[in-house]
């Protein structure tokens, strides 16, 4: 275990809740309340500024991510994001999107790094210095609240680059919001694939936070139970109406997906995001997918080794909520969340056979914080038995 794994195991915390929440029935009632202006730089995307924003005409600076690149955050898309936005331009950041967005927009509230590369292998400091508001447009990265800003990075091994690409999260506390703004309003133009993978991104980070077996406390356990039920509930739904079910319980998605983060910056994520990493790195894969492609098989495998404790409670948390036994709870949670979003098997997304023993080898690599999170003992033998299951 590295030293900053262990740090965290000996954390004495019981919750972290840094920013102050707020909750709008529309982005007009936002701004008004936080008087945006021309020293404020809003960074989204234009699918969500024309529908919402451009009403308003107001003063900020607007800035699409899609203009300095697509996808998930990399260290080109950084370097052009303090390119397109001076460090001296902006007062206040205002975060309005997804994943991507708020991890960008952590970013944007710290002083400039000399490198994004070092700044991402803990060779640079993290130092915040502007205020962030963070306002999410999906029901599933919990970014909004938690500490880490996700990146894919050049990889290294031993100190050198390797040619290749990985997902490594950059960890403080100084790059918390300081508010979060929850405006369900926002969520109703998001299409269904998207929507689907951020909730069950969501469900997870609640899944793997309940099943944490060092970190979590009776807190974190009560967030992590409580957003558990709430987006089990809606996707129950989902099965049994169809995709529009959703349109109705969109603030219980986005509530449950901040619970979800309060969770897991505590008691923190696992085995299933540190698989998923490299994955996502490599392919591109969209997060909540990435970690979704993995879920089930993860959890069979924790129920192979561990099926009491913590799973037991986490088989009776399903069963209740899906109305199923308790010995049947995983297999009908996995049917349930196929009928949510299709299950794609790995080499779907490009992955090969020779990724099925290299992305192990990543995994214990960079990936410490999360592999040793692990509900039981992850190896890579174990890892290797996994990845090429859900080949």
């Amino acid at each position: 275990m590295d030293s900053f794994s262990a740090s965290l195991m000996k954390d004495k915390r019981e919750i972290i809740i840094a920013p102050t929440i707020y909750k709008f029935q529309n982005f007009g009632e936002f701004a008004q309340e936080f008087a945006l202006g021309k020293r404020d730089v809003v960074l989204t995307n234009e699918f969500i500024y024309k529908p919402f924003m451009e009403q308003y005409n107001l003063a900020c600076t607007y800035v699409f991510q899609e203009t300095f690149g697509a996808g998930e955050p990399s260290e080109a898309m950084i370097e052009t994001m303090y390119e397109r936005i001076p460090y001296d331009s902006y007062d206040r950041v205002i975060a309005i999107g997804g994943g991507a967005i708020m991890d960008l927009c952590k970013l944007l509230g710290c002083k400039r790094p000399s490198s994004v590369h070092e700044l991402y292998f803990k060779r640079e400091p993290v130092v915040h210095e502007k205020e962030v508001i963070a306002i999410p447009t999906t029901c599933g990265t919990g970014s909004e609240v938690t500490n880490i800003s996700v990146a894919i990075v050049k990889d290294e091994k031993d100190g050198k680059l390797t040619g290749g690409e990985t997902k490594l999260g950059l960890v403080s506390d100084d790059i918390i919001p300081n508010k979060v703004c929850l405006i369900p309003d926002l969520l109703k133009t998001l299409p269904y694939k998207p929507f689907a993978a951020s909730a069950i991104d969501a469900l997870i980070h609640a899944a793997e936070s309940f099943l944490s077996p060092h970190r979590k406390t009776v807190t974190s356990e009560m967030y992590s139970v409580k957003a558990m039920e709430m987006i089990l509930e809606g996707f129950r739904r989902i099965a049994l109406e169809g995709p529009d079910a959703r349109l109705d319980y969109l603030g219980e998605y986005v509530t449950a997906s901040l619970y979800a983060g309060i969770a897991f910056l505590k008691a923190g994520c696992a085995t299933v995001h540190g698989m998923s990493f490299p994955l996502g790195g490599t392919y591109h894969v969209p997060h909540g997918e990435s970690n979704y492609a993995l879920f089930s098989k993860i959890l069979e495998i924790y129920d192979e080794y561990q099926p009491e404790g913590e799973l037991g409670k986490f088989k009776e948390i399903v069963a209740r909520c899906l109305g199923c036994t308790k010995g049947d709870a995983l297999r009908t949670l996995t049917v349930t969340l196929e009928k949510v979003l299709p299950l794609k098997p790995l080499h779907e997304y490009g992955f090969t056979e020779a990724d099925i023993t290299g992305f192990p080898v990543s995994v214990m690599e960079n990936q410490q914080r999360l592999i040793t999170n692990s509900y039981c003992p992850m190896t890579k033998e174990l890892m290797e038995r996994i990845y090429r299951e859900c080949f």
